[in-house]
């Protein structure tokens, strides 16, 4: 039996339906109609969160009003969402700092600048530019006050970081864009 709701159902008749080709058959077809039945639930259940939805995501998407760019990954699409969920309320550190660890996935440091009217996004974790930049400066722009201003500050690999702790075929595995300067 192919089938692991079949072999369930079978054990609920007497014993000896086992031996019978036609019972199995018979509770192998069920079972596997009761298979797909339960992955097609589980599948719409996932459309419900939004970590775990897929074809989902467009109609979270127009509940939130953001346009649906079906060319961005999936992971991208669902931080934006979360982004946009977690985005409501006062404006505050806590509120930037948590938009932008939903866009990154990593940990943000937010400092702000009250002198100069302005705030910085550190990126602690993520080398390089994230790749969803664009979007997280569209999500801040829309909970932050007009009259700030945001700065991002990125890390990258620096010489004294790689100099004598990397062979060379370790540095040719790394991207430019994860070092200071690189395109």
């Amino acid at each position: 039996m192919n089938s692991l709701r079949g072999r369930e159902l079978l054990s609920y008749l007497p014993s000896y339906y086992e031996a019978s080709r036609v019972m199995r058959s018979d509770m192998d077809a069920k079972g596997s109609e009761l298979d797909a039945l339960y992955e097609a639930l589980n599948a719409a259940a996932d459309q419900f969160f939004v970590r775990t939805a897929t074809w989902g995501l467009d109609r979270w998407e127009a509940e939130l009003g953001i346009p649906t760019d079906r060319s961005k990954p999936i992971a991208q699409r669902r931080a934006v969402i979360e982004s946009k969920l977690r985005g409501a309320g006062n404006f505050s550190g806590r509120l930037v700092k948590s938009v932008a660890e939903a866009y990154d996935g990593g940990t943000v440091d937010v400092t702000f600048q009250p002198e100069e009217w302005s705030f910085t996004v550190r990126f602690v974790d993520t080398l390089g530019i994230p790749p969803n930049l664009e979007d997280l400066k569209a999500a801040l722009e829309e909970i932050k006050p007009a009259h700030m201003l945001v700065e991002y500050a990125f890390k990258y690999l620096l010489i004294r970081e790689v100099h004598g702790a990397m062979t060379l075929d370790e540095l040719g595995q790394i991207q430019l864009n994860k070092f200071a300067g690189g395109a």
